[in-house]
């Protein structure tokens, strides 16, 4: 039986489901989910990840943790943590920029959030000889301080949509129509976790809630708030959401969400407001939202990438000038993707986003 088999099933006996239940199902599904079943990423994958770009970029994710690590007295043991760490890529980049730290990557214990069983094979290699820990969820985080980077995770986490219809919401579901997936909206209804909304809204406005974002952030920053330490979110979004943001790619190219489930990946774009907001609730501090390239130039990957420079010629240095540009560029990855950093009120930012 085929995803899209087992939805038709779903739907039939219970009706339309809502957006995050079909992103689950099609992310997660133990047997035929995207994430389940498949290594992602790369040129033979669907999509690439900044890691996976350059090195500089979890080399300078490390060195800013690092820093903050030292300005908050450097604790002789840590949670060096990364939620959905694709490949392992990133946090070798951050390992090995962060042995020149002394200290450092001796307190530091490693562990890793990561559903997919494939994933978490090449993580292993990848990693290999720095004895990391999996864990399948934020509350199984050592009580420790902590420092933690979440690079496109918080983007794949499952979204409901709501349509404003006078002074209520109707909620955008996924039915079917003739042996295939459909759109529809279910009825009139009052919403109050978007109460505040209907003041920024117009009828016909689409709103998007990640209720799943809420625990997690809250227990990431509750940590971060008791304990010390340092939180990096780096995804695509803004501040205040607003609109269908849900997209599917396959190949590197966008495709209908609807079609071929389970076998593209479904991300939706990062509503920082309500993680900021959850990070205070819960004890921690939290920066002003940095776009990436802001970020980067301010840890001096433009110095990092002239050093890798004098070293190479021909096709290397133009991936590495076109690397730079891609992390950096307002046009690319510079503004579309955003930083938002925790920690503690008594503390500094972590170094690259000072107020």
């Amino acid at each position: 039986m085929s995803l899209l088999d087992h939805l038709l099933v779903r739907i039939a006996q219970d009706g339309p489901m809502s957006v995050a239940d079909y992103m689950t199902e099609c992310l997660l599904h133990p047997t035929l989910g995207y994430y389940t079943t498949r290594d992602p990423l790369g040129t033979q994958g669907d999509f690439t990840t900044a890691p996976e770009i350059s090195q500089m970029f979890g080399e300078l994710i490390g060195l800013s943790l690092a820093q903050s690590w030292l300005d908050q007295g450097h604790p002789e043991h840590f949670v060096l943590a990364e939620l959905g760490p694709g490949r392992g890529t990133l946090m070798a980049d951050m390992l090995r920029a962060t042995s020149h730290v002394p200290g450092f990557n001796d307190a530091a214990e490693i562990v890793l959030l990561e559903v997919s069983s494939p994933l978490r094979d090449i993580q292993a290699q990848t990693l290999k000889g720095f004895k990391p820990r999996w864990i399948d969820s934020v509350t199984d985080l050592p009580e420790a301080p902590l420092f933690l980077v979440a690079n496109e995770f918080f983007d794949a986490l499952p979204i409901r949509q709501y349509l404003r219809d006078g002074d209520g919401w109707r909620e955008r579901l996924i039915g079917s129509d003739r042996n295939m997936l459909s759109w529809g909206l279910g009825p009139q209804a009052e919403q109050i976790a978007l109460k505040d909304r209907l003041a920024d809204t117009k009828d016909g406005d689409l709103v998007e809630l990640c209720a799943a974002a809420i625990p997690i952030i809250t227990v990431i920053a509750g940590q971060i708030g008791s304990f010390g330490g340092a939180g990096l979110i780096v995804d695509y979004g803004d501040w205040h959401s607003l609109g269908d943001t849900l997209q599917a790619l396959q190949a590197h190219n966008r495709t209908d969400p609807l079609t071929l489930p389970g076998q593209a990946d479904l991300t939706a774009h990062v509503d920082f407001e309500p993680l900021a907001l959850a990070a205070r609730a819960a004890g921690s501090a939290h920066s002003r939202l940095t776009p990436q390239g802001v970020f980067l130039e301010r840890l001096g990957i433009a110095t990092r990438a002239q050093a890798l420079a004098a070293s190479l010629g021909g096709s290397e240095l133009e991936a590495l000038i076109a690397a730079h540009r891609r992390l950096t560029h307002p046009e690319e990855m510079g503004n579309l993707f955003k930083v938002l950093g925790l920690y503690p009120s008594p503390c500094a930012p972590p170094p690259g986003l000072e107020p």
